[in-house]
């Protein structure tokens, strides 16, 4: 199969869809493997690694495009990329279509299949492909939120772990999964006064018996959830409806009654944001303002780690590029219950009920459209 890996070209986005070593485990198997020209750099990876590893380089995306069957990339396609895709394109990336209608509507009139690392399960129903990115993104969210905090980035002026006469910082995490367990252990780490709020009791017990007493634990109510917005000094949103777009769980009142100066990070924005105040942001322009709270709201938070973003990405991809690659992708997606749940959109029809629902369009079952 040839497989096309392309520079990425969203804003501030450095990650790339294979590293070297995995260019050269797929092409071990008999596959062509075509890079764009300083795809990698961002990531710290450059053109004679690739070529070192079996990679042939092609100077352009236009190129890429042309030649290549299966598309490996990290993030969403842009408008520009959407435009390069034809049916008989197969696009392994990151999509998160349910807060994206234009992507989605762009996607269908190709008629490309599209595989969406967000949504592709294991035999557990887990989520492998989004988290090892949502664990870097849990982690992250804690240091931007510890630098919005900072008094010249127009946060309260407070220290998340205080110092000795100083009380620690309140920190609130708005969802128990890998982002919000990955925020908790780095707040914690920083010696901050964190709470926790889910939904899923045996969520919140898995936490408490991790972290023991320091960790507050909360069943998330309206009320419980407002009064522990009101006390924070940085709130994460942390909350995730596999494939569909994200509650909006922060109203703007409760953001209004906020104390000035408190910092919101949103993990969620990539699927539209669990704050009605949220919007997304660049990692050129990270912050807003809105009634005195910083907003960060950065869509491609683990892009400002490309390197360990990649590497870790690619552990978890990489098995299923083999998969997609070795056995082709309709018999690939057949056989594989984890992959059906992933495919997204394929021959101008959605087939992923999550994204169906949220964009008010049909939803075909996966299996019907591989014949």
């Amino acid at each position: 199969m040839r497989i096309g890996v392309p520079r990425e070209i969203k804003s501030e986005e450095r990650r790339v869809g294979l590293t070297p070593d995995s260019v050269r485990e797929v092409a071990d198997r008999g596959h062509e493997v075509y890079v764009e020209r300083g795809a990698g750099d961002g990531a710290g990876f450059d053109d004679d690694e690739y070529k070192d590893r079996g990679a042939i380089m092609v100077p352009t995306a236009e190129e890429l495009f042309e030649v290549a069957e299966l598309i490996v990339k990290v993030k969403e396609p842009q408008t520009e990329e959407r435009a390069r895709l034809r049916a008989d394109h197969t696009l392994f990336t990151y999509l998160h279509l349910a807060p994206d209608p234009d992507q989605a509507n762009d996607l269908l009139a190709g008629g490309a299949t599209a595989i969406a690392y967000e949504s592709v399960t294991d035999r557990r129903g887990r989520l492998p492909l989004l988290s090892p990115m949502s664990q870097v993104a849990g982690r992250l969210a804690i240091q931007a939120g510890a630098r919005c905090l900072e008094a010249s980035a127009g946060g309260r002026g407070v220290l998340l772990g205080g110092v000795p006469g100083v009380a620690a910082a309140p920190v609130t995490v708005i969802g128990g999964g890998v982002v919000g367990t990955n925020a908790v252990e780095m707040a914690l780490g920083l010696g901050a006064d964190v709470t926790v709020l889910d939904r899923d009791m045996a969520v919140l017990e898995s936490l408490a018996a991790r972290f023991g007493p320091a960790l507050r634990t909360l069943y998330s109510s309206p009320s419980r959830l407002a009064q522990a917005v009101f006390t924070a000094d940085l709130v994460i949103g942390a909350v995730l409806l596999p494939g569909a777009r994200a509650p909006r769980l922060i109203t703007r009142q409760m953001v209004k009654v906020m104390r000035p100066g408190t910092v919101i990070v949103d993990v969620a924005i990539d699927q539209g944001g669990c704050a009605e105040t949220s919007r997304p942001t660049t990692h050129a322009e990270p912050t807003y303002v809105v009634d005195d709270v910083v907003h960060y709201c950065v869509a491609n938070m683990p892009g400002a780690v490309p390197r360990t973003s990649t590497q870790a990405l690619n552990n978890a991809t990489l098995p299923y590029v083999h998969k997609l690659a070795d056995q082709g992708v309709v018999e690939a997606i057949a056989a594989d219950k984890g992959l059906q749940d992933g495919l997204s959109v394929r021959h101008g029809r959605i087939t992923e009920p999550a994204v169906a629902d949220a964009l008010g369009l049909a939803y075909t079952n996966p299996l019907a459209t591989l014949a």
